[in-house]
């Protein structure tokens, strides 16, 4: 009996440790687009080791000022994930959280194409997580979210790019300048070099969530799952209600919240149960 106990304490320890998912936070990939090593974190399902399985996959954009540490650190991503997979709410899912912070601000190209991070993101990271890690490689098995500058790149990349993922879910997002005027200030100050008039208008309209809301065809928009999530006393609360009303009036299905909170990791330490249950919705709905 006492032999039991005792193999019974040891094994305890690894039953439990079996049900917890891992994360890796300082992984990296060479880019040549980028023409630097590039660092992304990554959250692996509580059974990631133990089936030999494929696992949808949720990109997660940090916002200005973080790195791929900031949704392991700040978002508690890990307990978070690890409590709604367990809890059956949630599908078991990899969770991918690239650094975006590269001295050169958003996860987009310059206006020059001398700085390629949106093309690093389409054209190596994703390829490299699909050759790297068990991943589904079908539109209905990808999905984004991001929040404040990430929330941004998550409307960017799915309007850009409706074809690859099932659902988007900004939070806080900054949804690009309102208007050309607002964007050349903005560009002005930034320092961001910019060309001619031409050239500046196309950019804005490229990087503008309610431009790109009237140039995409609108039945590829809806071919998106959409939640949008943005506190009452958030700064970007405008942008994200004016998103929302032109999507009212083309009809493009989405899920619209607005909760009590600011621009803070509180407020999307509160999103995330939310966000990882819409997109294991748009997992098993195809």
């Amino acid at each position: 009996m006492k032999k039991f106990i005792t193999i019974l304490a040891l094994l305890l320890p690894m039953a439990l440790f079996a049900q917890n998912g891992k994360v890796f936070d300082s992984k990296t990939l060479p880019s040549k687009i980028l023409k630097m090593d590039r660092k992304y974190a990554i959250y692996l399902p509580p059974d990631y080791y133990t089936s030999e399985r494929t696992y949808p996959v949720l990109y997660l954009l940090h916002g200005s000022g973080d790195d791929q540490t900031g949704w392991v650190t700040f978002g508690e991503v890990l307990s978070i994930a690890d409590k709604e997979i367990l809890s059956g709410k949630v599908t078991p899912m990899i969770i991918v959280m690239p650094d975006g912070n590269t001295g050169q601000r958003g996860y987009f190209n310059d206006i020059k194409g001398e700085w390629r991070y949106e093309d690093f993101f389409f054209e190596e990271l994703i390829p490299h997580i699909e050759k790297t890690y068990r991943a589904k490689t079908e539109k209905r098995y990808r999905a984004i979210s991001g929040l404040s500058m990430g929330g941004g790149g998550t409307f960017m990349y799915a309007l850009h790019h409706p074809e690859l993922f099932s659902s988007a879910c900004p939070l806080s997002a900054a949804t690009g300048p309102l208007t050309l005027d607002e964007a050349k200030t903005y560009y002005e100050k930034r320092g961001t070099k910019t060309g001619d008039a031409a050239e500046t208008e196309k950019y804005f309209k490229r990087h503008s969530t309610l431009q790109l809301l009237e140039t995409v065809p609108v039945d590829q928009i809806k071919s998106v799952r959409w939640y949008i999530d943005c506190g009452d006393d958030d700064f970007l609360y405008e942008g994200n209600s004016l998103v929302h009303i032109a999507m009212r009036k083309k009809e493009i299905p989405h899920e619209f919240r607005v909760r009590d909170g600011a621009h803070n990791w509180t407020y999307w330490r509160g999103s995330l149960p939310s966000v990882l249950q819409f997109v294991s919705d748009a997992f098993h709905q195809f």
